[in-house]
């Protein structure tokens, strides 16, 4: 373990090197004696990072060493500051002309130059201090040793059978087994029977007013329910479902005590609804399903073939294409393994990243595995498993992996926020140094959530490191307390101790809506600032003070939630990293929202186009507004990384003129509404995978344009009218297409040829039932060609009842000619 608590220190080094890379510019090496000190420091500092990198590989160093690694750690920060607290100074001095040309007037002065002269001596002091403590108590480097190391078939069929009333399946088992994922395919498989669902995750401290509100948004609750007590949750939860059947997926349950809160939302209505749970506790297994011993599902390690499956199949996609000389050492992981899932997929990560040399890297893999045995992989065991799979990380994205521990139990984690504040907390510069890694997430996955074995890992290293300090419910400090550098404030309320200096801290986490979080003015070097007020009890009245944000200086992220609980600064004068004028954001990645009815000047439009970074841009645009659209154009096919764009309008209104051609070459999802017909130039997103489309008016054009996208897999088409009586999807046309989703005011008659979409799974229809009675050929037709298909939804709305009535069965009759007999939903809207 002590091999994984030096990367924090070696992911705090790298931004202060950058820092002192600026300080050695060519613009200051003008001033001859600044520069060859700071190259000193540099120089110093580079040594010991070499030294840390090494000691990242051990696993049990003495402990002489412990103390001077933490010391280097503490001195990386230490130095950050004074260097952030130089550049500051000077800056403020300069703010109207260019930064290091005026700097180095600045430092040209006596009384200047006396100043810097102390700030580099104060460092180089550290520095030395730190050097002469490793020669002094002759601190050498040793070497790295060895790290101390079909069921859904089962649940399908107990969910499928003729009982009407309410069933509880619970799925019993130690962590890492699957218990999980084994219920999260099910719920995929089934969930299109039901006519609603959910999946929450409970976790050990529950939040159980935060899990009612999840349920209620996932089971199509429109409205808010954020102040209301227990009590009323409970309420709407009954009365959301007593009509209903349901099928809800409970998470890591715990205790019985948080299952008994729970069960009360889930009402007894014979409609056939279904409930799974999942825990490590037998006996809460048991107390979830009334005594019904039969519907408890204990989880086993995998059978050897089963292993050997998944083990080859993320290698070489197959076990016959495993090299003959690794056969043996395989079979050996394998047994370390023990049949259980989350080791063998961590371990087989970890040797799929490749070597030039495959059989010395997977000895070394198996030696290093040590005395874990699969006969009886304890937790500790484990642990140890995932351990080494850390361990192999490089150096600059264990801090990365570290950075999870700011997010509370169980929450899901989204991909492009969490790069966002990697970037702030500069521990990436950019995002090409994730590409290395290998992803086992599909690129259309946003959101991840952390085993909890693995947020053990994180938040134990994160306490010896002093990389984060989580300030819980019980009011138990984990971490160093004195000097914390990162603060995940999991508080409902409370207050700190008195003797906490909160001025190091670089990133701050409040999640469980505490009122009583720490005066900002004491977060002199704060990066990043995350809080969530919206779960928060207090009266509205009583509000929490953000108006210190301006002042932080250092500050390059903020993200608030239940703003109307705070007062919240009037001006950002003070944020120094976000800089006035869109042109001069050249790093920005997201932009949400750039509104053309407040920002029509023809520089801030052609300012868009200078944002070459940008991936993700929501765009609002009217009518209403003079907006030069030869210059927007022209902006937007400047964009050459964006990936995702969306364009709406509160009327609807944009510009039969807006084109996007040429296309920016790595688009892959469109959101866009007008009252136009399909745009010509949405043929030529020769990359787009997911188009979000809403038209006054659609025709076979329009249609045949959407036809042709050869990389289109997700589409949702919503028109008005349709010019043409008939939409017809030709065969071989939307080639890979897997979900479409269709909606129209007065749908016309749709038919699917065949080898039409030949790749479709999941069909969604909107359908108008009046007049249904009239027309008989109102209902869809060739649905039997679409031969992937697994589930089908169809919402009827308006009509009489009558209408209705003849709409459904117009529509079941046109399903079931279906060869495969797909999932149908027909949800009948009064």
């Amino acid at each position: 373990m002590a091999g994984i608590i030096v990367s924090a220190s070696i992911g705090v080094m790298n931004p202060v090197l950058r820092k002192l890379a600026t300080l050695m510019c060519e613009e200051f090496a003008k001033l001859k004696n600044l520069r060859k000190e700071v190259k000193h420091i540099s120089d110093e500092l580079t040594s010991m990072k070499d030294a840390l990198e090494r000691l990242a590989d051990v696993d049990n160093l003495d402990i002489q060493t412990i103390r001077w690694r933490d010391t280097v750690r503490e001195m990386s920060y230490d130095i950050e500051d004074i260097v952030d607290d130089f550049m500051r100074k000077v800056s403020e001095k300069n703010k109207k002309a260019r930064f290091v040309h005026d700097t180095i007037q600045r430092l040209r002065t006596s009384r200047a130059r006396h100043q810097i002269a102390g700030q580099i001596g104060e460092i180089k002091k550290l520095v030395r201090d730190t050097s002469e403590r490793r020669e002094r108590y002759k601190l050498d480097i040793p070497t790295s040793g060895k790290v101390a190391v079909d069921q859904r078939v089962v649940i399908v069929s107990w969910l499928k059978d003729e009982e009407k009333n309410l069933k509880v399946i619970s799925i019993v088992g130690f962590g890492g087994l699957g218990k999980t994922t084994l219920a999260n395919q099910v719920y995929n498989k089934l969930k299109g029977e039901f006519q609603c669902g959910a999946f929450v995750p409970v976790s050990q401290k529950p939040n159980i007013l935060k899990l009612l509100h999840s349920l209620l948004t996932q089971l199509g609750c429109g409205q808010s329910f954020h102040d209301c007590e227990l009590n009323v949750l409970l309420d709407q939860l009954r009365e959301n479902l007593k009509n209903k059947s349901y099928l809800v997926i409970i998470d890591d349950l715990w205790d019985v005590s948080a299952w008994n809160i729970i069960r009360c939302a889930f009402p007894e209505n014979n409609r056939g609804s279904r409930l799974i749970v999942t825990t490590r506790i037998k006996t809460v297994a048991e107390a979830c399903c009334f005594g019904h011993h039969e519907h408890i599902l204990e989880m086993k390690p995998l059978s050897e073939e089963d292993s050997r499956k998944l083990f080859f199949d993320r290698i070489f996609c197959s076990e016959e294409a495993c090299p003959s000389q690794l056969r043996h050492v395989s079979v050996e992981i394998l047994k370390k393994c023990g049949g259980l899932p989350l080791a063998i997929i961590s371990i087989s990560s970890l040797l799929a990243s490749g070597s030039s040399d495959q059989k010395e890297r997977w000895k070394h893999v198996l030696n290093s595995l040590g005395s874990v045995s699969g006969t009886n992989l304890t937790l500790e065991a484990m642990r140890q498993i995932l351990n080494l799979s850390y361990k192999n990380l490089p150096h600059h994205l264990k801090t990365c992996f570290l950075y999870l521990g700011m997010f509370p139990e169980d929450s899901e984690i989204y991909r492009h926020q969490l790069v966002r504040l990697w970037i702030s907390e500069g521990f990436l510069v950019n995002r090409s140094l994730l590409q290395p890694v290998q992803v086992d997430l599909d690129g259309s996955v946003r959101a991840c959530k952390v085993h909890d074995m693995l947020l053990d890992l994180i938040l134990y290293k994160s306490a010896q490191e002093n990389f984060i300090t989580v300030v819980d419910n019980t009011e138990a400090i984990t971490g160093v307390l004195q000097k914390p550098r990162r603060m995940l404030f999991n508080l409902d309320s409370a207050t700190l101790p008195g003797d906490v200096s909160m001025s190091q801290v670089r990133s701050f986490a409040n999640w469980r809506g505490s009122m009583n979080i720490p005066p900002l003015a004491v977060f002199k070097y704060l990066r990043v600032f995350k809080a969530d007020f919206s779960s928060s009890s207090a009266d509205d009245n009583c509000k929490t003070d953000l108006t210190g944000l301006c002042k932080l200086y250092q500050l390059r992220f903020i993200w608030i939630r239940g703003c109307r609980k705070c007062q919240i600064p009037t001006q950002i004068r003070g944020l120094q990293m976000l800089p006035e004028g869109i042109v001069k954001m050249k790093s920005l990645h997201h932009l949400c929202r750039f509104d053309l009815r407040h920002n029509t000047s023809l520089n801030s439009i052609k300012g868009l186009g200078e944002l070459t970074n940008l991936s993700t841009l929501y765009l609002r645009i009217s009518l209403s507004f003079d907006v030069d659209m030869d210059a927007l154009n022209s902006s937007l096919g400047k964009l050459c990384n964006l990936e995702v764009l969306s364009i709406s309008s509160e009327d609807s209104c944009i510009p039969e003129t807006l084109s996007l051609s040429p296309p920016p070459p790595n688009l892959v999802t469109l959101y866009m509404m007008t009252r136009s017909r399909v745009p010509n130039w949405i043929g030529e997103l020769h990359n787009l995978q997911t188009l979000y489309l809403t038209v006054e008016k659609l025709d076979k054009d329009g249609v045949g344009i959407l036809a042709l996208l050869p990389a289109l897999i997700n589409l949702k088409l919503r028109f008005d009218r349709a010019l043409e009586e008939t939409i017809a999807i030709d065969g071989m046309t939307f080639a890979i297409l897997k979900l479409f989703h269709i909606s129209c005011k007065n749908m016309p008659h749709l038919t699917f040829q065949a080898g039409a979409m030949p790749k479709l799974q999941s069909l969604s229809m909107w359908l108008n039932a009046k007049g249904w009675n009239q027309d008989e050929n109102a209902a869809p037709t060739g649905i039997e060609h679409l031969l992937a298909l697994e589930r089908i939804f169809v919402a009827i709305q308006s009509g009489t009842e009558s209408e209705q009535r003849s709409a459904e069965s117009a529509i079941r009759g046109a399903i079931n000619m279906h060869p495969s007999h797909a999932c149908i939903t027909i949800d009948i809207e009064c």
